[in-house]
């Protein structure tokens, strides 16, 4: 049973230090929409605490800022100021002085209920003044989720736009020899810490994905030797299968509402988009032609769906409205073109590319327009969205020996990261941000 200790997390957003904020406008803004951007320094000092709670929350924050590429934080050697009482304010020449353009202090202390409050506060060092202070209050073994929620506050008051940190990843854990893989549901936090294991390894399993309540994944499973779609609850460990088609089912995934399922149903060769809704358990097929149509991906509005084909006679990315009307090419460079999924912002597609040898993960816009690729080798696939739309995780095969492994990569192609995980790791699928 998979008990969702994050629904007990109890938040308490406000204010503090208002006598420190001032109506003035802070020095300290990213634009992350001018392409690649240097990264800020940021000052992340130790939170004050009993024991080293307060340290280890701190590092999580610095660790989730520095991954984004967006935040250089300074060693903590450099510090001139020891902060004793993060209630009052800082020697703002202290940290100017060592080019810290933003601080964050803060404080973790136990509740008379065994309950943990966490509290920051981020400070613009050069304008002198609070940009915002918030505190949580949360179970001890959440005490990571409490950091990941701290370092989205802070990439959201310098960047404005949402962070990405409180979010999960669902992804095929892959053990033992090439020959004989076993295959697992693995689910981690986006760093790769917390990682634990949603199925035994009875039966191969592919292609994960979330539903936007959070609450479920769809894949595929050859369980009793039957390829089929089916839904886990991540709250009871509860499965299902989405229907009992003839043939094989592939590359489920969640519409925008998770009101319906869309996938590939192979029948004679060749295969088909359908939807299932998931309350009638009523399908609708959407193509219909004699190529394979598979990888359907919804636009984030829910009026398009993104697709592969091959029936302009190699792989290409397709786009249909969300009734299947209105089919059209939107692939044309060299090479072939598959897993195309749709950005939570609407305004990208992001797709896997092989072409000259090599494996590529790139974006282009819905029309086709605008094609980037950020990064090749020898076999990347499966590319994932962060729920902000800013960053992409996939999965790259080295050549000879060894297994897949995670890794994640910005939109400017220049921030490419690992993600360590304790087995070998593939098709990895990005939640929405966690509530």
């Amino acid at each position: 049973m998979i008990k969702n200790s994050f629904v007990r997390l109890l938040l308490l957003m406000a204010g503090l230090m208002a006598a420190f904020i001032t109506p003035a406008h802070a020095v300290v803004e990213l634009n992350i929409n001018k392409g690649n951007v240097a990264p800020l320094p940021i000052a992340i000092t130790d939170f004050i605490s009993n024991g080293d709670i307060g340290a280890q929350i701190s590092s999580v924050v610095a660790a989730d800022l520095q991954r984004s590429g967006l935040f250089a934080p300074i060693n903590k050697a450099a510090f001139i100021q020891k902060i004793d009482n993060p209630d009052a304010a800082p020697r703002f020449p202290d940290w100017t002085s060592i080019n810290a353009q933003a601080l964050v202090t803060g404080r973790v202390t136990q509740e008379g209920d065994g309950r943990l409050r966490a509290e920051f506060r981020l400070w613009d060092t050069f304008a002198g003044q609070q940009m915002t202070g918030q505190q949580f209050y949360t179970q001890p073994e959440n005490w990571r989720r409490v950091a990941h929620i701290i370092a989205d506050a802070i990439y959201e008051k310098i960047t404005g736009e949402k962070g990405y940190f409180d979010t999960r990843v669902v992804f095929v854990a892959e053990s033992g020899p090439k020959t004989a893989r076993k295959t697992q549901l693995g689910i981690m936090d986006q760093d790769g810490f917390n990682t634990r294991m949603l199925t035994d390894g009875s039966d191969l399993v592919l292609t994960p994905r979330f539903s936007p309540n959070r609450q479920e994944v769809t894949y595929m499973s050859f369980a009793n030797q039957q390829p089929r779609v089916y839904l886990l609850q991540l709250e009871t460990g509860q499965r299902e299968v989405v229907g009992n088609f003839p043939g094989m089912t592939f590359s489920p995934r969640f519409s925008p509402d998770g009101q319906k399922v869309i996938m590939s149903l192979q029948q004679e060769g060749n295969s088909n988009i359908y939807t299932m809704d998931l309350r009638s358990r009523t399908t609708t097929r959407l193509t219909s032609t004699a190529a394979i149509d598979t990888s359907p991906s919804y636009s984030p509005d829910g009026t398009q769906i993104a697709f592969e084909s091959d029936r302009g006679g190699k792989q290409q990315i397709y786009v249909m409205n969300a009734d299947g009307s209105n089919q059209h090419r939107i692939s044309f460079g060299d090479g072939s073109y598959s897993t195309p999924v749709w950005s939570p912002r609407g305004d990208l597609i992001a797709f896997t590319k092989q072409s000259g040898g090599s494996f590529s993960i790139g974006v282009m816009k819905p029309d086709g327009s605008g094609e980037r690729i950020l990064t090749s080798g020898f076999h990347n696939e499966g590319p994932t969205w962060a729920p902000n739309g800013r960053v992409l995780m996939f999965f790259r095969q080295p050549a000879g020996a060894g297994g897949p492994q995670l890794y994640s990569i910005d939109l400017t192609g220049y921030n490419e990261q690992p993600i360590k995980t304790p087995t070998f790791a593939s098709d990895p699928a990005w939640s929405p941000l966690m509530e």
